[in-house]
């Protein structure tokens, strides 16, 4: 019972990580109504940052990962003014192949640039748990998870109180109604790229402990943040949330019941479940 207890603490551990990725994910496609296939690649460029920030800087996970939302952002917020603003009006099956060339494109600068090797982080709580009752935590999770959890808080703040954030939520409900009420959508988008790079940078960081840092992680951790998405319910945040722990869960089961390679497959099995019963998600806009 004690190791079940701990899998499934686990599980939800790495799951409101996943839910950060997701989160990035959603409100990209949401405001720009855009499909970020170069997601996963970014939340590698996070995996990086993460790992030079700790090795070399000697900084604790957390604050790498304000750091590479930060440096995120940027990337983000330029990547949408110089090249994704110019695709906006194309056909989707354009942009599909936009954002397919900029995820190959991150790969390859990350093998040139680091090589195909994994890189990890022997930190001074690489091995260290946290006792509670009959659980057993590694401190690296629980570092994570409390990481992404703030930063989701502040998101859902920044999205729900400020002014900025509610102009992202009327360009994500209506565009033509945000236009006429004057709203500048280019800016709106930027920072929506933005958030959405800065999401993907920091959950990276935070995960840059628990696994080590290789360029091929990119196209997992963008089907991870689809199938999160779906799972939960496109455009709601607390869909992401409850996406990413369930992901996370059935992950952690499946591991321990079955075998560590058949995870993935039951995460698509739950996408497939969800699907059927729930077309449009857990959370999603009209579910029954």
């Amino acid at each position: 019972m004690e190791l079940w207890l701990n899998v499934l603490a686990g599980g939800v551990l790495i799951g409101v990580v996943y839910a950060l990725i997701a989160s990035g994910l959603t409100i990209i496609f949401g405001v720009m109504r855009v499909v970020n296939f170069a997601h996963g690649e970014m939340v590698v460029m996070g995996m990086y940052l993460g790992y030079f920030i700790q090795t070399l800087l000697g900084l604790p996970a957390p604050a790498a990962a304000l750091i590479a939302a930060l440096v995120m952002f940027c990337f983000g917020y330029g990547l949408q003014i110089a090249i994704v603003e110019r695709f906006m009006a194309r056909p989707q099956h354009i942009q599909f192949i936009l954002f397919i060339g900029i995820a190959l494109v991150i790969t390859g600068l990350h093998l040139v640039a680091f090589g195909p090797d994994g890189h990890a982080i022997d930190g001074p709580i690489t091995f260290e748990t946290i006792d509670l009752g009959p659980l057993s935590l590694d401190l690296v999770r629980v570092q994570a998870a409390a990481g992404a959890a703030v930063l989701l808080a502040a998101l859902i703040g920044f999205l729900q109180f400020s002014s900025f954030g509610q102009a992202m939520r009327a360009a994500a409900d209506n565009r033509t109604g945000a236009l006429v009420v004057g709203l500048n959508l280019p800016r709106v988008c930027a920072v929506a790229c933005g958030i959405g790079a800065a999401c993907a940078g920091a959950a990276g960081a935070l995960i840059s402990p628990v696994f080590d840092t290789q360029p091929y992680l990119g196209v997992e951790f963008t089907l991870l943040a689809f199938v999160t998405v779906i799972v939960g319910g496109l455009g709601s945040l607390p869909g992401a949330l409850a996406g990413g722990v369930l992901i996370g869960v059935t992950e952690s089961v499946a591991a321990l019941a079955i075998a560590s390679q058949m995870k993935s497959a039951f995460s698509y099995g739950l996408l497939l479940l969800v699907l059927l019963l729930r077309p449009r998600g857990l959370f999603g806009a009209n579910a029954h």
